[in-house]
């Protein structure tokens, strides 16, 4: 069976990328492809893939947010997360957004594809680093070094907002975001900075230099 795949990035050299790593294998033919994340949904609905490969930091639009929305509206297409982020956190929430796999993106042509197959089969895929990260969080119930968790550009400068004492509104409003975004951000930026309300959001920004 033809596996029909879309790839979202807005890095047309990732794309570019992907579809030559993909173009030896018959069984794989890439039927749609976005730089642009506004224009993700629309082009599903008009040539809808098996499989979506999602890049999960893009401008405009974050990946996680984007995946809540496409497994939402379509949930039959297997989203798989694209990223150079190997942060347990990424991982996490973008399974919990809708996400069947999360890949590297300097993975190799045959993890890529395995992947691709193992989704389109109804299975969940992680490369295995990753499922080594996921499983030493368990067992050791520690996690990497808070000072080297790596904020979004989106992250940082909603973060930025925050200690502006804007609100989620003013913020959407100046980032031409919606709602919904700003909020998703600012729950991440408290799971990833492991604490509880704004105040404390703002103090450990501080803490680690994030607001320099």
């Amino acid at each position: 069976m033809q596996i029909k795949v879309a790839i979202t990035d807005d890095h047309l050299l990732v794309i570019n990328g992907i579809k030559t790593m993909l173009a030896p294998y018959a069984h794989i033919s890439v039927v749609y492809e976005t730089t642009d994340p506004g224009q993700l949904l629309n082009g599903l609905s008009t040539n809808p893939p098996h499989v979506l490969l999602l890049d999960i930091q893009m401008p405009g639009m974050d990946g996680m947010e984007l995946c809540r929305q496409v497994y939402k509206a379509y949930p039959d297409i297997k989203v798989i997360a694209i990223s150079s982020f190997m942060e347990t956190h990424y991982i996490k929430q973008m399974l919990r957004n809708g996400a069947a796999g999360y890949l590297l993106k300097n993975t190799d042509p045959i993890t890529l594809v395995t992947a691709i197959e193992k989704v389109h089969a109804g299975e969940q895929f992680l490369d295995d680093s990753l499922k080594q990260s996921l499983l030493n969080e368990v067992l050791t119930g520690q996690k990497r070094n808070s000072y080297e968790i790596p904020l979004t550009r989106r992250e940082k400068e909603i973060l930025k907002l925050i200690a502006e004492e804007h609100s989620n509104q003013e913020i959407a409003d100046m980032l031409f975001i919606s709602l919904r975004t700003v909020e998703t951000h600012r729950l991440n930026l408290t799971q990833k900075l492991a604490v509880k309300n704004t105040a404390g959001l703002v103090k450990e920004a501080i803490r680690r230099g994030l607001l320099d």
